[in-house]
């Protein structure tokens, strides 16, 4: 089968991801915060190009710019695409955005080869994404899928402003955030770079996302005695900071254990280690610890968590100390990405000769809350040696022309399936 013409502009793609990237604080680069300046600068950019290409954009109540190609069939459900524009500190320039550029360059090759959907098309700039100052991360896709709450309404920045207040000053509103709710949509496809090695180490060009996996983050805290390190015997302490190595060391040991079960993508990290008095020449009185864990398997995460707590307290009492906090912080649940539209974007994948493989999100993204309203996936591209959130963050031309083509044979086929 000969393979169909391509009407993604490989270049187009590139300029505006170098432009967008070129919106950032000059000292931290690439930053465009939720809510600063500069991200608000990059977000009239982005309605530009917006509107450029024949989209009608306009904001919702949950601060998501969203551009509206619409289609030839009356109250039809919209195909959403996108991703957010914001980063973390000194991100890079391709982790979220890629996934708006790619979305814009679909509606744009329609636009070029004068193709009429037939149910409306939508690219989204979802708010905040990232981990805000907020507390509170996939702010305006939470918003869409009526999960952004009054308690998380209510978290405030360091200089004491609202959630609630930042949306309103950003053009949202949160008084009417029923407005930004979806009930349903045809479908929600995103295209992410990778975040990881394992297309790049398999030499594939489109991943097929299977799941995202679930999150949870448990505070735990040992409390011993903070007595002189040069005076007080060995068998004398109580070190919480050597209980804390401890659990940490096991925690590792469990979840590369765990990893082996196959039951999918697994890892445990313990991300904050907090020592008091912190002192070279005191024996730890208190640490405070913080794991992040992930899992495709919820079940497995579970079971992981009851294990951890377990052996929290098994390590306290060996090690002479207290564990006065087992503290679960947050909690998600596995998202499985829709099969039907998975097989979309692999069927139009192989149209243009692309290799595929199936695999795991080890991290969370806005499709999470997209899945909630309706059949959900995505596609992943890949990064150079997995690096994300840091300014070396790389990907190469032809792998977002690859991956924005899967996904303009993926919408184009979705959006014809009822014909």
């Amino acid at each position: 089968m000969a393979t169909p013409p391509n009407p993604i502009d490989r270049q187009r793609i590139w300029n505006d991801l170098m432009a967008l990237a070129a919106i950032t604080d000059p000292e931290k680069p690439y930053t465009r915060r939720s809510f600063s300046p500069r991200f608000l600068e990059g977000r009239a950019w982005l309605k530009q190009r917006f509107e450029q290409a024949g989209l009608a954009v306009r904001l919702d109540t949950g601060g998501n710019l969203i551009g509206r190609l619409q289609g030839s069939l009356a109250d039809a459900e919209p195909i959403l695409m996108g991703s957010h524009s914001d980063t973390v500190p000194s991100g890079g320039r391709f982790d979220g955005p890629a996934g708006i550029i790619a979305a814009l360059e679909v509606v744009r090759a329609f636009r070029d080869q004068s193709h009429h959907p037939r149910h409306p098309i939508e690219v989204v700039d979802f708010l905040a994404e990232e981990p805000s100052e907020y507390g509170v991360s996939c702010v305006g896709s939470r918003a869409m899928a009526g999960a952004l709450d009054d308690a998380m309404l209510a978290s405030k920045n360091p200089s004491g402003e609202t959630l609630a207040a930042a949306i309103a000053r950003i053009g949202g509103d949160p008084d009417r955030l029923g407005e930004a709710r979806r009930s349903s949509v045809e479908g929600y496809l995103e295209l992410h770079i990778e975040q990881g090695v394992v297309l790049e180490n398999n030499g594939v060009d489109v991943g097929l996302v299977t799941a995202i996996v679930g999150i949870a983050r448990v505070e735990i805290i040992f409390e011993g005695a903070a007595d002189h390190a040069g005076t007080t015997p060995m068998d004398l302490r109580r070190d919480a900071g050597l209980a804390a190595a401890h659990l940490i060391v096991d925690a590792a040991a469990r979840a590369r254990e765990f990893a082996t079960r196959g039951r999918g993508h697994f890892v445990a990290t313990t991300g904050i280690l907090n020592q008091e008095p912190n002192a070279a020449n005191v024996v730890p009185g208190r640490s405070r610890l913080v794991f992040d864990i992930r899992a495709e398997d919820d079940a497995l995460l579970e079971q992981f968590l009851r294990d951890l707590d377990e052996h929290s307290r098994v390590v306290a009492a060996v090690q002479n100390v207290g564990r006065p906090g087992f503290k679960l912080l947050s909690r998600t649940r596995p998202t499985r990405c829709d099969g039907h539209l998975q097989g979309l974007l692999e069927q139009g994948a192989a149209r243009h000769g692309f290799t595929t493989m199936r695999l795991a999100s080890g991290a969370g993204h806005d499709a999470v809350f997209m899945a909630r309203i309706g059949p959900s996936a995505m596609l992943f591209i890949p990064c150079l040696k997995g690096r994300s959130h840091t300014p070396e963050e790389w990907a190469e031309p032809k792998d977002l022309e690859a991956g924005a083509l899967t996904l303009l044979e993926a919408v184009r086929a979705l959006d014809g399936e009822d014909a």
